[in-house]
Parts: structure tokens; C-alpha cells; sequence
């Protein structure tokens, strides 16, 4: 019996410890939801595309490529006004078409999608943490606040239960805000690799 006790103790006194680092944590994820809130606005305010300016762009490219004429190519690819990263991605290409290393293109597209799933990987931790942490912190503090109650201690209970609840509304804001915004950028993103697809199709003349 005193082994059980023992036991309960142990894991009472580590889950009890654990309290002030997620309540931190969500403090830390809240900031950090904000700001990529902020950068979020900002990619916003700079999304730019040209489905014309594509088109027009892509048929020169091919024409060029088709003519062996790789500096002309490689011009007109630096003339892309879309996405930033649609555009970094044709100015890069650039540089390997002047080359003539079209191959290396392939690999640079696969780049720019695992920078795309990076930028992705932010709002999605903070999306799927901040539920979890928040719920952690809802059942840390229930123990406390049910000692408190068999003790006739209401103002431990209460203090208990107001960290119980903040920390599941902090939670789910977080969570909140990294959701939508994986969503969006999930979108725009699709959006932006179909795009540089559509100048990889551009350069197949040659492979």
C-alpha cells in the first residue's frame, strides 16, 4: 500500500511540475502565433499574380528553348512578375538555363516545395501544440482545485480552476490562429506550385 502511495505521489508531484512550463510554452506560442499573424498579413499585402504575364512568359521560354537560344530563355524567365516565390523560383531557374543545365531545374522546384512545407510546418506546430498544451493545462491544475474542495478551500479552488480555464482559452486562440492559417498558405501554396509546374512543362522542349 505505501508502494501504490508512493507511486501516486511520484506522478501527482511530476504532472504537478509541470504546470509552469506549459503555461509558458502557451504564453510563447500566443506571442509567436501573433507574429506570424503579422507575417502573415505581410505576404498578403505582396501576393501578386499575373496569370497573362504567365502565359506570355512560359510561351517565350518554350520558343526560345525550341531555338537553342538559352540566354533569350533565361531572359524571359527573369521577367516573370508573380508570387515572390514563383518569381525567385523562375530567377533562380535562370541561372541554370543559361547553362543549359535544365535537369538541375527539377531538383531546384523540389527545393521551393520543401521551403513551401517549411513555412507550413510553423502554423501547423502551433495549431496542433497549443490544443494540447492548453488541455494539459486545464487537468494540471483539477487536482489541486479537488483537494482544495474536500478541504472546504474555496479559494484555492478558485484559483485553480481560473488557471484551468485561461489556459484552454489561451490554448485554443493559439490553435485558432495557426489553423486558419495553415489553410491559407496551404492554398496559396498549391497555387504557387502549380505555377512553376507550369515553367517546368515550359522548358520540356529540350529534356
Amino acid at each position: 500500500m505505501d508502494a501504490t502511495a508512493s507511486l501516486f505521489a511520484i506522478l501527482y508531484t511530476f504532472s504537478a511540475s509541470l504546470l509552469y512550463p506549459v503555461v509558458i510554452i502557451l504564453i510563447l506560442l500566443v506571442v509567436f502565433s501573433l507574429m506570424l499573424t503579422g507575417e502573415f498579413l505581410s505576404e498578403y499585402a505582396k501576393r501578386h499574380r499575373d496569370t497573362a504575364n504567365l502565359e506570355m512568359t512560359c510561351k517565350d521560354v518554350r520558343e526560345h528553348i525550341r531555338l537553342q537560344d538559352f540566354a533569350m530563355a533565361a531572359g524571359s524567365l527573369r521577367n516573370i512578375e508573380q508570387n515572390y516565390l514563383v518569381t525567385g523560383f523562375a530567377k533562380d531557374a535562370a541561372v541554370h538555363v543559361e547553362k543549359n543545365m535544365i535537369p538541375a531545374i527539377g531538383w531546384l522546384s523540389q527545393d521551393y516545395e520543401i521551403r513551401m512545407a517549411k513555412r507550413l510546418e510553423q502554423t501547423r506546430i502551433v495549431a496542433t501544440v497549443s490544443p494540447i498544451l492548453g488541455l494539459m493545462g486545464t487537468l494540471i491544475p483539477l487536482g489541486p482545485a479537488l483537494i482544495g474542495l474536500s478541504q472546504g478551500d474555496i479559494v484555492q479552488l478558485a484559483n485553480n480552476l481560473m488557471i484551468a480555464f485561461a489556459t484552454t482559452v489561451i490554448g485554443l486562440f493559439a490553435g485558432t490562429i495557426g489553423y486558419v492559417l495553415t489553410q491559407v498558405r496551404k492554398r496559396w501554396y498549391w497555387q504557387d506550385m502549380a505555377d512553376i509546374d507550369y515553367i517546368l512543362d515550359s522548358l520540356e522542349v529540350v529534356e
